[in-house]
């Protein structure tokens, strides 16, 4: 038997193992927006005031982890009335813009705008730390003002609408300014804001004194202003009672004195030739509202007549505005 050289045999022992990966599922947050319609209600601009109102904002967020922060930027742009540059903003009825805008604060000094919109104006930023569960929910409060100076528009349904990009709210679990989110996680909340300015009028008048007069033999005229302030576009008549006096009608008014009395008339012209009466139609005086205060002139005449024993003669007449 030939035998050969040794052969070597060389073993490789292969050991497998299994090596063990640790794996923490990260938790997918998800914040929801809810913004309440901002109504002004009825408003009347002959007042030539501010009037303000509020709304409110709601968060709420789940999925997280307990103790994440998240930061959000709720974002809100010019809504359908548009802007000019962010402040004002407009409501519209039909082309009339109604000057008006929303705000950070309860002074209306800080506008609420958005990071997103290319005006100056920026969206508050809102920091909400989630607690056991991962969920957390805050709210806060969007403060509106319509600006006064707007008399002269007339009556009618003001809106603004808010949705789709005109709420762009963004949020995320981090460190980063509103201004470098950008558009992360962006949803949006719709909500409408809305005013109502109804046809409305008033009015003030002055006392007509007559002055001191001895023996009634000739005619006594004086004259008193009165103002009546409506809606623009708004049509109105101004009537005037008979007075207070016994028997008095609007042709033949009465002051009185300890039972003795003084005729008198008032009227619509300087001529003394209309009677002032309060008959819608007939002898009241009429106008078209412009937002503003209109001056009228009442006219009054004491016409020559028996002379009644001295004293103080007083009517009181009613001026009432029919619109």
């Amino acid at each position: 038997m030939k035998s050969g050289p040794p052969r070597t045999v060389f073993f490789i022992c292969l050991l497998a193992g299994l090596v063990g990966f640790s794996t923490r599922t990260q938790a997918k947050m998800i914040c929801t927006f809810g913004i309440s319609n901002i109504n002004f209600g009825n408003i009347d601009l002959t007042a030539n005031t501010v009037f303000d109102t509020t709304g409110t904002l709601t968060v709420n967020c789940s999925g997280g982890n307990n103790g994440d922060r998240v930061r959000i930027c709720p974002n809100i742009e010019t809504g359908s009335g548009g802007t000019s540059g962010g402040n004002p903003r407009f409501m519209l009825n039909g082309a009339t813009q109604l000057l008006y805008n929303l705000y950070q604060d309860s002074a209306h000094t800080t506008v609420w705008g958005s990071f997103l919109w290319g005006n100056p104006q920026t969206a508050p930023t809102i920091d909400l730390t989630l607690g056991a569960g991962g969920s957390g929910g805050t709210s806060v409060t969007i403060f509106a003002r319509v600006f006064a100076s707007q008399q002269t528009l007339a009556p009618g349904t003001f809106t603004s609408a808010f949705s789709g990009s005109n709420t762009r709210l963004v949020y995320a679990t981090t460190n980063n300014t509103c201004a470098s989110l950008g558009t992360q996680n962006e949803t949006s909340a719709p909500f409408t804001v809305s005013a109502t300015y109804l046809p409305t009028c008033a009015i003030s008048a002055a006392n007509l004194n007559f002055g001191t007069a001895g023996v009634l033999a000739s005619n006594v005229d004086g004259s008193s202003n009165l103002t009546v302030t409506c809606s623009a576009t708004t049509g109105y008549n101004i009537g005037l009672s008979a007075g207070a006096g016994a028997g008095a009608t609007v042709a033949s008014r009465k002051m009185t004195s300890a039972g003795a009395t003084i005729n008198y008339s008032l009227y619509t012209t300087g001529g003394r030739t209309t009677v002032w009466g309060n008959t819608v139609g007939a002898d009241t005086v009429s106008g078209t509202g412009s937002g503003l205060g209109q001056p009228l002139t009442v006219f009054g005449r004491v016409p020559p007549q028996t002379t009644p024993a001295p004293g103080t003669y007083t009517d009181t007449i009613v001026a009432t505005v029919t619109y």
